[in-house]
């Protein structure tokens, strides 16, 4: 099937560029504009972006490596500021009058 009609890309094109590219590189992050680069493309009007991820997320080996999985910081962890330092941590300067 045809997702990408100005630069006639197919779903076995975007499959087989996935493939390739977890292939060469495991840890790659997967996204439309490598895609179009591993094939020589450029995207052109971006009406098939909807139709292009869809059929990139029925890949299976577009999920993201084991190894960056749990990267992002929980509401938790970017509460507790700094270093996991508490707030007020600082030391008062000296030479403040009040």
């Amino acid at each position: 099937m045809i997702v990408c009609s100005c630069e006639s890309i197919s779903d076995r094109d975007i499959h087989a560029a996935i493939d390739w590219m977890r292939a060469a590189d495991p840890k790659t992050i997967v996204t439309p504009g490598k895609i179009y680069h591993a094939l020589g493309k450029t995207p052109d009007c971006g009406g098939c972006m909807k139709l292009f991820v869809a059929t990139m997320r029925q890949n299976d080996n577009l999920e993201v490596p084991a190894v960056l999985r749990g990267l992002r910081k929980t509401a938790s962890e970017r509460r507790r500021g700094h270093e996991g330092r508490q707030e007020g941590h600082r030391v008062l300067e000296q030479g403040a009058s009040g």
